[in-house]
């Protein structure tokens, strides 16, 4: 085990099990903060075509796992933000970002072959995610509000980069 993997601070809320039905908040963010799938101007994300790939891969992950709902989200020039609702005890969240994330690795290799797309260093993805159970509706409304209000703030992000 690394330095780095024997300090980090572990995300997840210590006795919660993450199959429960419910809301979850999540965040994957690029490897090295790259910006990839487009550009902020005007307080609006402008998506390049990986940027659009990202929502289409986001989309079909309800055909995927038919026991969620996708809600609000957002794709940023060097990170994602959305909001998944477990319908069932038995979906896991773990295993749907594994997917999201393996499946837009694979579709942004391609794109990089294909259509010139910025090419990535080692992994598209940092290793991991962000999460956080949506406990209540003042909770959900201010993460929606802060998911829509997200490429307006851009200059403040905690995960803004220059392009």
């Amino acid at each position: 085990m690394d330095e780095n993997t024997k300090n980090r601070k572990p995300l997840r809320l210590k006795h919660y099990d993450y199959s429960h039905q419910g809301l979850y908040f999540v965040t994957i963010c690029t490897n090295k903060k790259l910006c990839l799938y487009g550009k902020i101007n005007n307080d609006k994300i402008l998506l390049n075509d990986a940027g659009c790939m990202l929502e289409t891969c986001w989309h079909d992950l309800s055909t995927r796992f038919n026991s969620i709902g996708l809600h609000e989200f957002v794709v940023m020039p060097n990170h994602f933000h959305g909001i998944i609702e477990l319908k069932k005890n038995d979906s896991i969240l773990g295993e749907i970002i594994g997917a999201y994330k393996s499946i837009t690795t694979n579709q942004y290799i391609n794109g990089v072959k294909e259509n010139n797309w910025l090419p990535f260093d080692y992994r598209l993805w940092q290793r991991n995610y962000y999460e956080h159970v949506i406990r209540n509706e003042v909770s959900h409304q201010k993460i929606t509000d802060y998911i829509e209000h997200n490429p307006a703030k851009w200059c403040d992000d905690k995960y803004f980069a220059k392009y």
